[in-house]
């Protein structure tokens, strides 16, 4: 048995059968080219077979070589993961849509951070689909249908209603659909006045006000300037506060709803409790 065996060495084997290069290799540990060499003839030296052949340009693996770096790579990688799982970064990246970061998450988020002290939660609120398999978000919030996306877990926090709100000074109690299209109508980016009256075959209404988010359209709400249709999820607060009422519910079932997704291949276990945390606020 090999005893006190280099793994400085053995990572330099591994960069350097990667790019068949002392001087890549050397680039990538950053570390000198004739330090890297060195290292490799005290290896293959240790080893008593060579491992690599040098050619006027590069490096060529040897059959021994080859099956060796098999073995080592897999070796570096196993140490690597176990490393990261003992020395889990305490960062948890979500990506939200900023409607959603504004109406929902935010004033939810002070109990995260008091049952998870230890947690830095970083915010990205943005429209774009973050790329859940790489990259530096860890959870994602998205609305729509259920997604089914390979190699990523899915957990449903809400479905989706929608309702007609407005400030109570704005609208004394309920309306019939019919006359509250009679009325000051907000309109955001997500079009879902025009929605609901193309899929009830009513004429389109025509919004006095546009905004560019839900959020706004619900804070136009709740400043008296019209009636905005937003998902319940989102209005629950305003509503709840009494500075919203419903004035209409779409009572039709859709499969569309909120949902928290992670990749369990790269999550942490404090990423996986953020998530279950998210999912589970929806009952609250």
């Amino acid at each position: 048995m090999m005893k006190n065996l280099n793994l400085n060495a053995l990572r330099m084997f591994d960069a350097s059968a990667r790019h068949l290069n002392f001087r890549r290799a050397a680039d990538e540990l950053h570390l000198t080219q004739g330090a890297v060499a060195q290292q490799i003839r005290a290896l293959e030296a240790r080893l008593g077979r060579a491992l690599f052949r040098r050619l006027p340009r590069g490096l060529a693996l040897t059959d021994a070589g080859r099956q060796y770096h098999t073995e080592v790579s897999r070796a570096l990688q196993i140490v690597m993961e176990a490393t990261e799982r003992l020395t889990e970064a305490t960062a948890i990246t979500m990506s939200v849509t900023p409607s959603f970061a504004s109406k929902w998450l935010m004033p939810r988020l002070p109990q995260l951070i008091e049952i998870m002290p230890e947690v830095d939660i970083k915010i990205h609120a943005s429209e774009q689909k973050a790329d859940l398999t790489r990259g530096d978000v860890d959870i994602a919030i998205r609305q729509g249908p259920q997604p089914q996306i390979k190699g990523i877990s899915v957990m449903k926090l809400s479905d989706i209603s929608y309702v007609a709100v407005a400030s109570p000074r704005f609208v004394d109690g309920e309306l019939t659909l019919s006359d509250l299209l009679q009325h000051h109508l907000i309109q955001d980016s997500h079009g879902h006045w025009e929605r609901l009256c193309a899929d009830l075959n009513l004429p389109s209404p025509k919004a006095t006000l546009n905004v560019n988010q839900t959020a706004l359209a619900i804070d136009a709400a709740v400043n008296g300037q019209g009636i905005a249709l937003a998902p319940k999820l989102l209005a629950k607060d305003a509503i709840a506060a009494g500075n919203l009422q419903v004035i209409w519910q779409d009572t039709r079932q859709t499969n569309h709803g909120f949902f928290v997704l992670y990749a369990p291949e790269r999550a942490s276990e404090k990423t996986i409790q953020v998530a279950n945390w998210l999912a589970a606020q929806s009952a609250i």
